[in-house]
């Protein structure tokens, strides 16, 4: 955290060198052809669509689990947010949603680009909508950190691989950044993202003809920039990002040895097809521990209340929980944004904390 204490000293807190020293500690771990340090995601969506150059009046397909403020972002672009809904216990779209929900417009209305939200860190399977042909931006701002199982095999130990690395080592190496499909991929960096500095986002893209688009819409002024300070503190979060998923994945274990005692499901991430002939099996990167509840939402929190523990709904904040989608067009979706509950689910949970959450998990009504 020194660098982030250097920056409010030297009252140097706005978009600067921190910003350019962020850009290269991500590009290490994520393998960009260009990237951009922005103030929001909201602005990181706005210059993304812009770079597609759509014409006012498409469509724009979006989960209707997706964050709020898309439908504000692509309204003002004027485009139409068109909603797909997800899978019945997977908060993501896949493909026969996407070629369902674009079969269901009229016949003019044109969708011009589809914005795939990786819900709750499970991730979508990218290179299957894009054969679709649609442009495809992507959104990893919960998903960072997902891992491709057996990808570490390969490094473990010495020659012979007899000698197992060390747990922290071994995370580095399987903590192997999901290979995007998208033009362009966001990276939110704001308060409950997977990597947070308080706020802002990185907009970054594979490829070069889109890199060479973005850097052609010119120079941002500062106040669209990712200030100093922020990006000191995303430096530190992308440093401590395999201790930190290891944390996670101790916490998911105990929370999901007391879920199977209830009759409540979870969410779980399925095969991910790849430019290859196989498809891919990839490692959750418990971001959360959501549950599909089979009782009311209303009692769950209530008990949680009573025993101390905060319990909150997955998707209030989404196109679906904030009312701006029809149930009966999204009738997945809807199901869950009313049945999906989230337990206490951060690195720096102790020990005792977590064995209380497990314990209120495991006696849920």
């Amino acid at each position: 955290m020194d660098a982030v204490l250097t920056a409010m000293v030297e009252d140097k807190i706005g978009p600067g060198e921190q910003g350019k020293f962020l850009i290269q500690i991500a590009r290490e771990k994520i393998k960009f052809e260009y990237c951009i340090a922005l103030r929001s995601p909201a602005i990181a969506l706005y210059r993304a669509l812009r770079s597609l150059n759509i014409e006012k009046g498409q469509g724009i397909l979006v989960s209707a689990l997706s964050p709020q403020y898309y439908a504000l972002v692509i309204e003002e672009l004027g485009l139409f947010p068109v909603f797909c809904d997800t899978q019945a216990l997977n908060p993501c779209i896949d493909r026969d949603s996407v070629e369902k929900a674009i079969a269901e417009q009229k016949e003019n209305l044109k969708i011009g680009a589809i914005i795939l939200h990786h819900t709750l860190g499970y991730v979508s399977d990218s290179y299957a909508i894009a054969e679709l042909g649609v442009p495809l931006i992507e959104d990893c701002s919960q998903s960072y950190g997902t891992y491709i199982e057996g990808e570490a095999t390969a490094n473990e130990g010495e020659a012979g691989g007899s000698t197992p690395p060390p747990p922290e080592e071994k995370a580095r190496q399987q903590q192997v950044f999901f290979p995007h499909a998208g033009l362009c991929t966001i990276l939110g960096l704001e308060e409950k993202d997977m990597l947070t500095s308080g706020g802002g986002a990185l907009l970054f893209t594979a490829s070069r003809r889109e890199g060479t688009v973005l850097r052609e819409m010119g120079e941002l002024p500062p106040e669209y920039g990712l200030p100093d300070m922020n990006a000191a503190m995303a430096v530190v979060q992308f440093r401590e990002a395999s201790k930190n998923l290891m944390k996670r994945r101790e916490i998911f274990k105990h929370y999901s040895h007391s879920a199977l005692r209830t009759r409540h499901k979870r969410f779980v991430q399925g095969p991910i097809s790849s430019p290859g002939e196989t498809d891919l099996n990839l490692e959750y990167n418990n971001f959360a521990f959501p549950l599909v509840l089979e009782t009311g939402m209303k009692d769950v929190k209530a008990y949680g209340r009573r025993k101390e523990i905060a319990v909150e709904s997955a998707f209030d904040n989404t196109l679906v929980g904030s009312g701006l989608v029809n149930p009966e067009q999204c009738p997945h979706a809807y199901s869950l944004s009313l049945r999906t509950a989230l337990f206490p689910m951060y690195p720096r949970l102790r020990m005792s904390d977590v064995e209380k959450v497990a314990r209120l998990i495991q006696t849920l009504p």
